[in-house]
């Protein structure tokens, strides 16, 4: 007889595993599928944020930013180092440990909370009565489960550049990316995203020379504009990445030891570029392909995404889907917050997700992070608006860093002043939009932020200024 639980969770990444811990928490018996291995064929929990995005590729950003900060930096503060190198070896191996410890610590929590974790790829058959039937394919291995509920966390994939296939030799997507030997002498980046910046200024601050090609005439163009703007200087003035828009890609020749991209640039004129390596980084699609049988009857719209509710009901009855294979950001806490209000909602509770109030962060440097509505949206949805800005330039704290590049910029509702948008480019922004967010979820007022009392000196004096700003009261500039 096939193993019986009450929840099964197919996908281990940080929405498959979470919803797995909560639904345990709430007493049901679960069970979490996952493909994923280490390097000794061992599973490694966390899917691709943990093992080969989110995680890795911050290591590596904070150590290629102390090498910068020792060769560029420290000798403002009267220190300098004479023979200054690194060693790419130590650094990747640094990085490797602390993925290994986070997927470790997902074990960990599995055996704490009693979720059964089964190494495999899963996939819905058919229903049995109330049962749902699924099987799990290890190799040549198969065996059958069933579970009253299914949560499909399946994730994505990276999007492949048509007629380019990628080898992570010379041709990589996010995980070779993450783990090349040595530095390239010369880089190409194709697509100008989030993984294609921070991936470009890792290895633009190890010496390589990088080059970013992207098709879209704007840049950062879900970003507020004026924040994109300040990206793109700070990017290409100080981090050193030549950033081309609006190009074309034409033919990819690979060859044995480089890469011959052939390209239109925005003028119209055709461009060739050499490369000693490729990172292809032009987006993500859903894992949806062959994770259900057609008697599943589970619907999957033209862009390979499964189709559910508000709630992350699919077509197939107690089914659900969340994170990446689903409609919305491609951003693990958003997975992880739908994982959390699946389980809760098989529960019979009642838990409730703002998608309008979900932070983005880039983690370049200076780091950009945003909430909510840009000035852009908000004149085109003919929203009223005022807003304050407040540069970083001035800030004690900044200064005190030597990081005072950047800005926070509050948007409110001109009748209600109601925050309607936080945008922030400048040191530690994925730790200060937190504040914006939580001001957001309850609906606080530009006024509300300008009469917080925040701490001097800090960073958050900005988000303290912009909130005067809005009604054109800064102290400070």
């Amino acid at each position: 007889m096939s193993k019986q639980f009450d929840v099964v969770v197919i996908g281990g990444g940080p929405g498959g595993y979470v919803a797995a811990i909560r639904a345990a928490q709430l007493g049901f018996s679960t069970a979490c599928i996952d493909e994923m291995k280490n390097a000794e064929g061992k599973a490694s929990l966390g899917g691709t944020c943990l093992n080969v995005g989110c995680i890795p590729s911050k290591a590596l950003l904070e150590s290629s930013e102390n090498v910068e900060r020792l060769q560029h930096k420290f000798a403002a503060h009267g220190i300098t180092v004479e023979g200054m190198k690194f060693d790419l070896a130590t650094m990747l191996a640094r990085k490797d440990k602390i993925v290994s410890q986070l997927t470790n610590g997902i074990g960990f929590l599995f055996k704490k909370n009693k979720v059964t974790s089964l190494l495999g790829r899963g996939k819905l058959l058919a229903r049995n009565g109330d049962k749902w039937q699924i099987e799990v394919r290890d190799g040549a291995t198969v065996d059958t489960i069933e579970a009253t509920h299914v949560i499909l966390a399946t994730g994505s994939t990276p999007r492949q550049l048509p007629g380019t296939a990628v080898d992570n030799k010379l041709v990589l997507d996010n995980v070779g990316a993450l783990s090349m030997p040595e530095v390239p002498k010369r880089l190409g980046v194709i697509g100008a995203g989030v993984i294609g910046l921070e991936m470009g200024s890792v290895w633009k601050r190890l010496g390589a020379e990088v080059t970013v090609l992207e098709a879209m005439p704007t840049f950062l163009a879900a970003a507020d504009e004026a924040v994109a703007k300040e990206a793109f200087k700070l990017l290409t003035r100080e981090t050193g990445l030549a950033i081309h828009m609006g190009v074309k890609i034409g033919e990819v020749k690979v060859g044995k030891k480089d890469i011959k991209v052939a390209y239109t640039d925005a003028e119209g004129k055709a461009q060739t570029a050499t490369f000693d390596k490729l990172i292809v980084a032009i987006g993500r699609v859903p894992n949806s392909k062959d994770i259900a049988a057609e008697a599943a009857g589970l619907q999957i719209d033209e862009r390979g995404f499964v189709v559910v509710d508000h709630d992350c009901r699919t077509s197939a009855p107690n089914v659900w889907a969340i994170g990446d294979v689903v409609r919305g950001p491609m951003l693990a806490h958003k997975a992880s917050e739908e994982g959390v209000a699946v389980a809760e909602r098989i529960a019979g509770q009642k838990p409730h997700i703002d998608f309008a109030t979900i932070p983005w962060v880039i983690y370049t440097n200076p780091e950009v992070a945003w909430v909510g509505k840009t000035e852009q949206q908000l004149k085109a949805e003919g929203v009223p608006y005022k807003k304050g800005q407040f540069s970083n330039v001035p800030l004690g704290r900044a200064l005190a860093l030597g990081e005072n590049k950047g800005f926070v910029k509050m948007l409110a509702d001109a009748r209600t002043d109601r925050i309607l948008g936080v945008h922030i480019i400048g040191p530690f922004a994925s730790e200060l939009i937190a504040e914006a967010v939580v001001a957001m979820e309850f609906g606080a007022s530009s006024e509300d932020i300008a009469r917080i009392v925040h701490a001097h000196p800090s960073l958050s004096e900005a988000m303290h200024e912009a909130a005067l700003g809005c009604d054109g009261r800064t102290l400070h500039s």
